[in-house]
């Protein structure tokens, strides 16, 4: 079992910031509830009880489920009717979630439980804990959500593991859940009425699943900013598009937060005075000139993204809740903000790749940059980054068609009961493979940038962005002449998506973020 000392994290049901679910994305942690959060789940539970002794029906804890809620269910049959609900609603197919996305689901379940509305004792939230700090991943196939009924079938997946049913990954290795919880001194748990709907209604893994595309397309815009200010240098480009004023009087805060960005990172650079008079150009390609309008307002797509899913992670959305005593069903499980958060991460981080895309062309065009064709001495012998720049051309394109809004599909579901759906889980599962895309295409694009500085010396760039070419060459020599070149790409990607960038540039970086 993985050694989880090393981070603690304490949930306040209702009000647990990004940070701490960043954190628990980035690596795992132990994971605890706040002293004064059990009380309210105590209460939920007791009224759940007390509506069952005074036989009062209420939806999915003594009726059926979806168009089967005017069937009623007999007190002797309640656990049954938990545990048909689990094994009839695991129908998940596809690769499984990866350890930190079941992260985020296990934690953010346990939050929403937490708050005390959905009737569950505390020992379910106990055993989503433990399964969480014993390093424990439930499998849960990532594809069979609609995000509409909550995220039921891989909910359901999740739910077996702490029932010993199916199988889960510890460091890594898939095994049976039962063998898992026994070596982890855990019992399965056995549920009480409520609580297997509990546990599968709710928005969960698709907010999980678009906290880690946030993550990713936040970390991926860190390392475009400081490539592209690379990229500018490598082309000779003006820094006066940066000026404050420009981005002032328009008053946009992500393109004002980016050219403050850029002047940071630009300043000091020998290659920009070196063509500060006599330079014939007039104007940049927008690719270079035009940075912090466009990043800018992917930025502000994803600031806006973080604070509907910081809502979410911190809310309750299972079905029906206890509110005085009484069931009261309704809709929180519809997963239409979620749903709408991903598009717009979706757009931001098809259009960072488009832009990274562009200034590569840039850069291997001898006729735009200035720099020898296709960066590399005796083109023609040599292709230089011909190719690479195709790869970055098809990803691009690749997510030119992935960031089609998700949330404008429905397809009616249960007998058109759940008549209208959010397609939130597939929105927020596309985010991971477009993140990756763009990933390659500003690693493509560091490459690129980094061999046009080269080109450039004795002049050096400014002093930060020495450092991130400097963070490259520790990995990657330079192209002088045809080599293999896909594990340069594959190291650049994954010094990019360790967030190698971004901890070498911290203090331009961090401010993207504030305005």
């Amino acid at each position: 079992m993985s050694d989880l000392t090393t981070s603690h994290l304490t949930l306040e049901p209702g009000c647990v910031p990004l940070s701490t679910w960043h954190r628990l994305w980035t690596a795992p942690a132990a994971v605890a509830l706040a002293d004064g959060a059990w009380a309210p789940v105590r209460a939920s539970a007791d009224a759940v009880a007390a509506l069952l002794a005074r036989g009062e029906p209420a939806y999915g804890i003594n009726t059926g489920f979806g168009k089967l809620a005017h069937t009623h269910i007999p007190d002797e049959q309640l656990a049954q009717l938990q545990r048909n609900l689990i094994l009839s609603h695991a129908v998940g197919t596809g690769d499984d979630l990866p350890d930190a996305v079941v992260r985020l689901v296990l934690a953010t379940k346990a939050a929403s439980l937490a708050r005390g509305w959905s009737g569950v004792r505390p020992l379910v939230i106990e055993s989503l804990l433990a399964l969480l700090n014993a390093g424990i991943s439930p499998c849960i196939p990532a594809k069979g959500s609609v995000g509409a009924s909550g995220d039921l079938a891989p909910l359901a997946h999740m739910t077996l593991a702490l029932m010993g049913e199916g199988d889960v990954r510890v460091d890594g290795v898939r095994r049976p859940a039962m063998q898992a919880l026994r070596e982890a001194g855990l019992r399965p748990l056995e549920l009480a009425p409520k609580e297997g709907l509990a546990l599968i209604n709710g928005t969960q893994v698709s907010t999980a699943l678009a906290l880690h595309g946030l993550f990713m397309a936040q970390r991926v815009l860190e390392a475009s900013t400081a490539v592209g200010a690379l990229s500018v240098d490598a082309a000779r480009g003006s820094d006066a598009p940066f000026d404050e004023r420009i981005h002032a009087v328009r008053g946009q805060p992500g393109q004002m937060a980016l050219a403050r960005a850029y002047r940071a990172l630009l300043a000091g650079s020998e290659i920009r005075r070196s063509h500060l008079v006599y330079d014939e150009r007039v104007q940049d390609p927008y690719s270079l000139r035009c940075q912090p309008q466009v990043l800018g307002a992917c930025r502000d797509l994803l600031l806006q993204a973080a604070r509907t899913l910081h809502i979410e992670a911190n809310a309750v959305t299972d079905n029906p809740l206890l509110f005085d005593g009484h069931a009261l069903s309704g809709g929180n499980f519809h997963a239409e903000p979620v749903a709408f958060a991903a598009d717009q991460i979706a757009l931001a981080v098809a259009e960072t790749g488009a832009l990274a895309e562009r200034r590569i062309a840039l850069l291997i065009d001898a006729n735009l940059s200035g720099l020898p064709p296709f960066l590399v001495r005796d083109a023609g012998l040599n292709s230089g980054f011909m190719i690479a720049h195709v790869t970055a051309a098809a990803l691009a394109s690749e997510n030119k068609s992935l960031a089609h809004p998700a949330s404008v599909d429905s397809l009616p579901t249960s007998a058109n009961q759940e008549d209208h759906v959010s397609m939130a889980t597939f929105a927020a599962r596309r985010l991971q493979e477009m993140a990756l895309n763009t990933a390659t295409i500003v690693a493509i694009e560091w490459l690129t940038a980094a061999q046009g500085v080269d080109f450039h010396a004795p002049l050096a760039t400014s002093e930060p962005l020495q450092g991130l070419h400097a963070l490259l060459r520790g990995a990657v020599t330079h192209y002088d002449r045809d080599r293999l070149l896909a594990p340069d790409i594959e190291a650049a990607r994954a010094l990019l998506l360790q967030g190698a960038i971004t901890r070498t540039l911290a203090q331009p970086l961090a401010a993207l973020w504030h305005d």
